[in-house]
């Protein structure tokens, strides 16, 4: 649920990326990468309507040169595929060079889609003789996610101690080891690998996303795409510390700052927006970001977790931090297991809907709740998402996308406080009902607003997209 990569889309770039990976890879399994003298790319469904305005065709560019989002430089992200397109050249692999340019080998079919799912992309090869070499489909299912089509998935050979399904299964685990939620999932995770590997990795997630808020909160300017965005996290960042507000040494010192400010509950509602629309502002300026669940929601668990460590009177440590991702990351994969996290199936309540239960259910157990509570505030925080579209303009995870990370942040912080304060003996409604609600409503939902920018906000401003 949670993975390091680059904005602006997990879906749109992180996933195809991933399956350029893939695509290299399996050539070079098969040895025929030396003689491929051409490659294409085709692009379907939802993948192409808002594909340029989400970076699929850099990512694919980025995939295919044999880059990788979690470890590229950043100032990269861009470099590399101008590159491709001033000289028609491309390294696949990073190394066997072929002609390659971007607007004859990347198809974007508007108006077809493929059968799995909405974000289907095909590869395919060509010797010197045009003859076919391999041929692939791939679907990028939200999260950063990929299958592979009629790919036969191998039994899972872990047996999990705790095998999770549903929220009520996960409460009757609790229940019977009289445990919180975190305490089921450290037992899963040494399913696979020792605790401190765990730690560490949720120690790396966290260091990325605190790192993520800072930069955001002090880098300037337009962001891509052609709506001509400005971004606003450093104006408010300084409104709120007062200049001058530079410099700090690193994002650690910065945090210290923060945590030893009074703040009023105006100023706190203000840093919560803030934390939340920087690290989105970074999605969108192909910034490294954590898919939480999404790249496009990727500022709410951030915003969330920064409020907590900042100001919720808490002592705060490592420990904290990793339970509270320990938790936010089950509730997710419920979600993944038992609706969806792409809005190009479900709109927009599969992306900031799921990240924002995922925050409540993470900050109400870290605020002393149950695990009851944590998953009725889970509930709580989709339930007032339920229905949300997601129609950005001109494809872009802009307008509405960042501000409606400071939404779902404040939506995620409001259903834990009700939930701590609340007895779960007394709801009428279940994560499990929710659950099952929204891939309903998302089953229901016009396609027009599944990422498709095809209806909402997105036919009410028209924009001209650059190519890169």
């Amino acid at each position: 649920m949670l993975k390091i990569g680059v904005g602006p889309s997990s879906s749109h770039t992180l996933g195809p990326w991933r399956a350029a990976e893939r695509y290299v890879q399996e050539l070079r399994d098969a040895e025929i990468l030396p003689r491929v003298a051409r490659l294409e790319a085709h692009l379907y469904g939802s993948l192409a309507l808002t594909g340029k305005g989400h970076g699929t065709d850099i990512a694919i560019l980025l995939g295919l040169s044999g880059a990788d989002p979690v470890t590229i430089p950043v100032e990269d992200v861009r470099r590399i595929p101008e590159q491709i397109r001033e000289e028609t050249l491309l390294a696949l692999g990073g190394s066997h060079v072929i002609a390659f340019d971007p607007a004859n080998h990347l198809v974007f079919w508007y108006n077809d889609a493929l059968p799995f799912h909405a974000n289907g992309l095909t590869f395919k090869s060509f010797d010197e003789n045009t003859q076919i070499l391999h041929e692939a489909v791939f679907y990028s299912i939200g999260g950063g996610f990929v299958v592979k089509e009629n790919e036969e998935r191998s039994a899972d050979t872990v047996r999990l101690p705790y095998p999770i399904e549903s929220g009520g299964q996960l409460a009757g685990y609790c229940a019977e080891r009289q445990c919180s939620i975190w305490e089921i999932v450290q037992d899963n995770e040494l399913s696979w690998r020792p605790t401190e590997e765990t730690q560490a990795g949720l120690l790396k997630i966290w260091d990325v996303m605190l790192n993520c808020a800072y930069t955001g909160c002090h880098n300037e300017g337009v962001l891509p795409g052609g709506l001509n965005v400005v971004r606003r996290a450093p104006e408010l960042h300084r409104k709120l510390l007062g200049a001058p507000t530079l410099p700090y040494s690193n994002a650690r010192e910065w945090l210290g700052v923060i945590r030893n400010r009074p703040c009023n509950f105006n100023q706190i509602l203000k840093w919560i927006g803030c934390f939340a629309m920087a690290v989105n502002e970074e999605n969108a300026g192909f910034g490294r970001v954590v898919t939480a669940p999404t790249n496009g929601a990727a500022g709410v668990i951030p915003a969330v977790l920064l409020y907590y460590v900042c100001f919720s009177g808490q002592d705060v440590g490592d420990e904290e931090i990793i339970r509270f991702l320990m938790v936010a990351g089950e509730v997710g994969s419920i979600f993944k297991k038992g609706s969806t996290i792409s809005a190009a199936m479900g709109g927009c309540q599969a992306e900031i809907g799921v990240s924002s239960a995922m925050a409540a259910a993470a900050l109400t157990e870290a605020l002393g709740g149950s695990p009851d509570q944590a998953l009725m505030a889970a509930e709580i925080a989709m339930e007032h998402h339920l229905g949300l579209t997601c129609d950005p303009i001109g494809g872009l995870v802009q307008i509405p996308c960042i501000e409606r990370n400071s939404m779902g942040a404040v939506k995620a912080i409001t259903a834990a406080h009700i939930a701590v304060e609340s007895d779960p003996a007394n709801a009428k409604v279940s994560l499990d009902h929710v659950i099952k609600t929204m891939w309903e409503t998302a089953q229901d939902m016009n396609t027009k607003y599944k990422e498709t920018s095809q209806g909402g906000l997105a036919t009410q401003i028209s924009i001209v997209l650059p190519e890169c």
